[in-house]
């Protein structure tokens, strides 16, 4: 190889080693927990003092938004049941319903129309129609995708936060004070606990219940583990018992549920391989291997039908 092409090899490769690098450090650093609190003591800092009026921890939409949501053509049962499915994907306000919503009147048009306009009348009538029924469960499909993939986090990041809360405990904080410290150091590794763990902070500062603010939590995320974490410590604030020891033995059993989802997942990739295997990687290799064969026999014939 030529130095000069080494050179642009390594040059290349170093500019984009160093451009990633610093992509990455600035996106940590500008998400750090100790800067976010330094930019959060500025901000108080400098805030003018305004009229004091009341506080809610409502999310009441705008003028617009409420103008959309009534010409919606959903039922005030179905966009509360919409509004729960989006609470469990991490979408708390009303506009991620009326999008949704949208989303549910719009896609069908979007992939149904291309079809009536490309495709002759007899033959595009029944495509479109399917195209339209495709359109109209795609939103649902995604927000369906997007629930388990949240819940899924969730899951996963659950024992790490046990175990930053145990700390935090054997510390000397309590309970409230361990939640919000775990909510601002796993903002960065685990943002969809941390989010739920926030809002149930707020909960309790506004004079909920630790229970009720529990249950709340376990009602938005509709989560085994959480489940089970909240039934843990209703026992132990109904019955008096170490919150410290019942939250390092649930955090045990979480952890070996991880490692017994990941050795599962593992084991199954054996599996999920074959098709790749067969439908892209052994055509490849047959057509290498058996090629020039295939090509010498052809030759062969064809050189003895020609004699």
């Amino acid at each position: 190889m030529p130095p000069l092409l080494m050179a642009a090899i390594a040059a290349a490769f170093i500019a984009v080693a160093v451009t990633s690098g610093s992509v990455a450090w600035v996106l940590l650093e500008r998400n750090a927990p100790d800067r976010r609190r330094l930019q959060r003591v500025v901000a108080q800092a400098r805030a003018v003092p305004v009229a004091a009026g009341p506080t809610t921890l409502s999310d009441r939409p705008g003028p617009l938004i409420e103008r959309i949501v009534s010409f919606v053509p959903k039922p005030p049962g179905e966009l509360n049941k919409l509004r729960r499915r989006l609470v469990r994907a991490g979408y708390h306000s009303m506009t991620a319903a009326v999008v949704f919503s949208i989303g549910e009147i719009v896609t069908p048009v979007v992939l149904a129309v291309p079809v009536l306009i490309l495709l002759p009348w007899p033959r595009s009538a029944a495509l479109a129609g399917f195209a339209a029924v495709v359109g109209f469960m795609l939103p649902s499909v995604i927000l369906g995708r997007m629930i388990d993939r949240r819940r899924q986090a969730i899951t996963n990041g659950l024992p790490d936060v046990l175990d930053l809360l145990i700390v935090c405990l054997e510390a000397g904080c309590s309970l409230d004070q361990a939640i919000a410290k775990a909510t601002e150091e796993l903002a960065i590794a685990y943002p969809a606990l941390s989010e739920e763990l926030r809002m149930l902070s707020t909960e309790t500062r506004a004079g909920k219940p630790r229970i009720e603010a529990f249950r709340n939590l376990e009602a938005r995320t509709k989560n085994d583990d959480i489940r089970s974490l909240v039934a843990m410590l209703v026992q132990t604030d109904r019955f008096g018992t170490s919150v410290s020891q019942a939250l390092r033995t649930f955090a045990e059993v979480a952890r070996t549920k991880r490692r017994q989802r990941a050795e599962e997942k593992a084991a199954k990739i054996g599996v999920k391989m074959v098709f790749p295997l067969v439908l892209c990687l052994f055509p490849a290799l047959y057509v290498v291997t058996l090629g020039p064969a295939v090509i010498q026999i052809i030759r062969v014939f064809i050189g003895g039908v020609a004699q």
